[in-house]
């Protein structure tokens, strides 16, 4: 798919995104030109590193500034660094109501994703959340196309999930919540993802970063009483600083510039690699060992992924 100069004019339909000044941010049109000359692929795969690489950081923290404190600090410093970056508030001034809506909405999502994510890592390992994060891209498939092959992805999947699920079902009832709440809605991050990346890589992350703008406002009160405690301490701040960019600037960037150029049904068909990226992290970083249940739970749930056929649009 090539990428013509037209799209850094940012032509959207009924006025969503007219071209501001002609053209977009120098950043953003760089970016572009860089997209079409790496394979969207690699772009994901820098994705599913980081995917997981930062919340295994930002577990570290937990302890000092609080699960919710940890997540305000994330995307307050997603959102400081798209700020800079794209001028969100530019951005959300030149749209219709309709993209404003569909962005108020993407950036509900975010936040209260985020929220949930960390939540379910606070009580569960990071291989049984991943895997439950997929689990809701499989029923989507189902309900709209009903077919055997279908049948057959979601019925791998829950049984890996009840392999990954184990003792903790019973034990953690609350943590599971969280890892299901965030699997539904790491849903609506694919769908809503790619309808934001549509004209291209450039327009998408610049409206990701109106999105990210509007998760703040959400999270504000949310996450500010605990991220408090690193207020006067540079080092936690740092490093909060740091989880947001690995966790919500390089891969959700590398998550549009794949999207941009990838169907939705062949960017489901990477999200195979995830389960087992955050096994490999988890047992790196955090020292979250998987025994054979758990790799045969995870295995289940990637097979699943990888047969069931999303709905394209």
């Amino acid at each position: 798919m090539e990428i013509s100069c037209n799209h850094l004019l940012l032509p959207i339909p009924n006025g969503a995104f007219a071209a501001h000044h002609g053209a977009m941010t120098i950043n953003s049109a760089s970016l572009a030109k860089i997209a079409v000359r790496v394979p969207p692929h690699a772009w994901f795969g820098i994705s599913a590193i980081f995917h997981y690489l930062g919340p295994s950081f930002a577990v570290l923290l937990f302890p000092a500034v609080g699960v919710l404190g940890v997540a305000w600090m994330r995307i307050a410093s997603a959102a400081a660094v798209f700020a800079l970056w794209s001028n969100p508030w530019r951005v959300l001034r030149a749209l219709d109501s309709k993209s404003l809506r569909l962005l108020i909405l993407f950036g509900a999502c975010l936040a209260v994703m985020n929220c949930s994510f960390y939540l379910a890592l606070d009580r569960l390992p990071m291989g049984l959340v991943a895997a439950i994060e997929f689990v809701g891209a499989i029923g989507v498939a189902l309900y709209g196309r009903r077919t055997t092959r279908n049948l057959v992805a979601l019925a791998l999947a829950v049984a890996g999930v009840f392999l990954l699920i184990d003792v903790k079902w019973s034990s953690d009832p609350i943590g599971l919540g969280w890892a299901f709440l965030n699997g539904a809605l790491f849903v609506g991050y694919v769908v809503l993802g790619h309808k934001i990346a549509q004209n291209g890589a450039a327009g998408g992350i610049e409206r990701l970063g109106a999105a990210m703008a509007i998760a703040f406002l959400f999270v504000l009160p949310i996450g500010i009483v605990q991220a408090a405690k690193a207020f006067g301490r540079p080092w936690l701040l740092l490093a909060g600083f740091g989880v947001g960019v690995c966790s919500s600037v390089i891969p959700y960037v590398c998550d549009q510039l794949a999207m941009s150029r990838l169907p939705r049904a062949s960017f489901a068909l990477l999200l195979t690699l995830l389960p087992a990226s955050a096994v490999l992290i988890g047992a790196i970083v955090l020292a979250q060992i998987p025994s054979a249940t758990d790799i045969a739970g995870i295995v289940l749930v990637m097979a699943g992924v990888a047969i069931h056929r999303p709905i394209e649009g």
